[in-house]
């Protein structure tokens, strides 16, 4: 210390040569302490301007970690379903989800109190556990309306939030919902249409985050909305007015094997599908086996005169039934005598039927019902499809039975597809639920009997309508061929006498379907006290009403010009 007071007393010298050196290093010292200031400066900003990022990353880690998992990823985007002409059946809409983050919650229990009274469902207990516990991310309830968010957000509750997701919107509600099926939480397919379009690349790109709205081509259907929703009706007024437990039918492009309407009554609104599991809320058509009844006897007919071994201009002996081992083949109305080929099939006659398969042989009788794919399970895009029972070894007893429809169980619309091989020229083709033009379905097809076969099966349809049991479809001017089906339900093991279930099975125009139409009713009671309830007197006239609203729709033109009988173009 003295010596510093020392050095600040002494008089300065004289300038010399030596004190510009003085001079300059008094300047770098000076210019050395600017330029640390200046580092020292910048340093503490760095400092800052790091502390605050390294917060943001932290908290930007922090939400990942709280976010991650597909539980509470945003759900991805499906595309849209349209029917043939363009209409919407299925659509992405935006709705809220309300999650809450437990660490920023200040009172659960104030919380929750506020939020059961919007939500007075909401489950107390599992929700309570989630806004304690420590996560930084919960779910609270999906999907919620718009007035539901409003009222929560109008509580001010710290901690609670809302994201939102896509959600399916079907505008038909119950219209289509065996056809379209359902979506998940997640908008992911779990059933139906839906279900097959995750399975054909859409769940991969949503995985990877490439499902977006606007890159996504709308999926086009075969059907028409126009034409379901009368089927639908249709079916709905038949089981109100036949008492029936359950309905369905389809309608069938002849020539494409394109679904064009298909309906199973009871159904469900995919909106809210919370009775959707319901044991009778199934997919009949495709999804449920059946025993098809006298409708089988179009197929045996046409096997017996495909093998050649039984000509249209043949009879049979049905005067007597036939006793084979311990069972009794009688005809339920029948004539006590010898029956052309075309009388067994507009009398509907079990022994006529039996004899004709008796005359193909059990082996022959297999091979073509396999042929036809009666014995295989479908192939179509529709998931839910049941696979057709039959014997596990055919024996004369089980070819009779199966002649007139018993002993083979079946899905509708694998009957209708059959159908419309015998009335097309002899063309099987597998159904489709998207468009198919008539090149498409020729170069996919499988000839499967002799056109002219087919020609005699078309005489035969219409015949029936015109004469036989199926009278009560016929529309002026569309000249509907069909064949009726009314077989008695097995109960505990036993065929019941007071349960049936009836099919009504046609083609029009006749002389050159394009559209096959099968329609169902489980269970039918009769009209009127004191009447049957055979599926003439239910099935047929529910096909032609369904015909009557719908042919206009299909393109079908009525033709009143020539006379309507059943005429034979040609037959070896």
């Amino acid at each position: 210390m003295n010596r510093f007071f020392r050095r600040r007393a002494v008089a300065p010298a004289p300038p010399g040569p030596g004190d510009k050196v003085m001079f300059q290093g008094a300047r770098k010292s000076t210019g050395g302490r600017a330029r640390s200031r200046v580092l020292m400066t910048m340093a503490v900003f760095l400092g800052i301007y790091g502390m605050i990022g390294g917060r943001i990353v932290w908290l930007g880690l922090e939400e990942a970690d709280a976010s991650s998992g597909p539980s509470v990823r945003a759900t991805a985007s499906r595309p849209d379903i349209i029917d043939r002409n363009g209409q919407v059946m299925a659509t992405d809409i935006k709705t809220a989800s309300m999650f809450g983050e437990p660490r920023r919650i200040v009172d659960v229990d104030e919380t929750l109190e506020k939020l059961t009274r919007v939500l007075p469902d909401l489950d107390q207990e599992q929700t309570y556990r989630r806004l304690k516990s420590d996560a930084g991310f919960v779910w609270l309830r999906r999907q919620l309306t718009p007035r539901q968010q409003q009222q929560i957000m109008g509580l001010g509750l710290p901690g609670i939030g809302f994201r939102v997701e896509n959600r399916r919107f079907y505008p038909g509600g119950p219209l289509a919902a065996h056809i379209l099926g359902l979506t998940n939480i997640d908008n992911k397919g779990i059933a139906g249409l839906e279900k097959y379009i995750d399975g054909q690349g859409l769940s991969e790109l949503q995985d990877l985050g490439l499902a977006t709205a606007k890159d996504l081509k709308p999926v086009q259907l075969s059907i028409d909305q126009r034409v379901q929703h009368v089927m639908r009706d249709e079916l709905a007024q038949a089981m109100e007015k036949y008492h029936a437990i359950a309905a369905g039918g389809v309608v069938l492009n002849a020539k494409t094997g394109e679904v064009v309407a298909m309906a199973s009554l009871p159904d469900y609104d995919p909106n809210n599908p919370f009775n959707a599991h319901e044991k009778d809320r199934l997919n009949r058509m495709s999804g449920g086996v059946y025993e098809m009844g006298s409708t089988f006897k179009g197929f045996t007919t046409a096997m017996a005169l495909d093998s050649g071994k039984v000509k249209l201009s043949d009879s049979f002996d049905a005067r007597r039934p036939i006793q084979i081992a311990r069972f009794t083949i009688k005809d339920f109305h029948g004539k006590g005598r010898v029956l052309s080929v075309p009388e067994i099939f507009i009398y509907s006659s079990n022994i006529g039927t039996a004899r004709m398969a008796d005359a193909v042989g059990i082996e022959g009788h297999r091979e073509f019902f396999k042929r036809i794919g009666l014995l295989d399970k479908m192939k179509t895009e529709l998931p839910e499809v049941a696979r057709p029972t039959e014997p596990k070894e055919w024996k004369k007893i089980h070819s009779i039975t199966i002649s007139f429809g018993h002993g083979v169980a079946t899905t509708p619309l694998q009957t209708a597809v059959a159908a419309a091989a015998v009335l097309n020229g002899g063309r099987l083709m597998e159904p489709t639920f998207l468009p198919r033009s008539e090149r498409e379905a020729e170069r996919a097809s499988v000839q499967v009997m002799d056109p002219s076969t087919s020609d005699a099966m078309r005489y035969l349809f219409r015949l029936n309508v015109e004469k036989g049991s199926g009278r009560r479809a016929e529309v002026p001017g569309y000249f509907v061929g069909g064949k009726t089906g009314t077989a008695e339900k097995v109960v505990n093991g036993r065929y019941s006498s007071d349960k049936r279930f009836n099919a009504f099975l046609a083609g029009f125009p006749a002389h050159d379907p394009q559209y096959v139409v099968l329609v169902i009713l489980d269970e039918p009671k009769p009209e009127k006290q004191g009447i049957g309830a055979t599926s003439g007197l239910n099935a047929a006239p529910t096909v032609g009403a369904i015909i009557r609203r719908s042919a206009s729709m299909l393109g079908v033109k009525p033709e009143f010009g020539h006379e309507s009988a059943a005429l034979l173009a040609s037959y070896r």
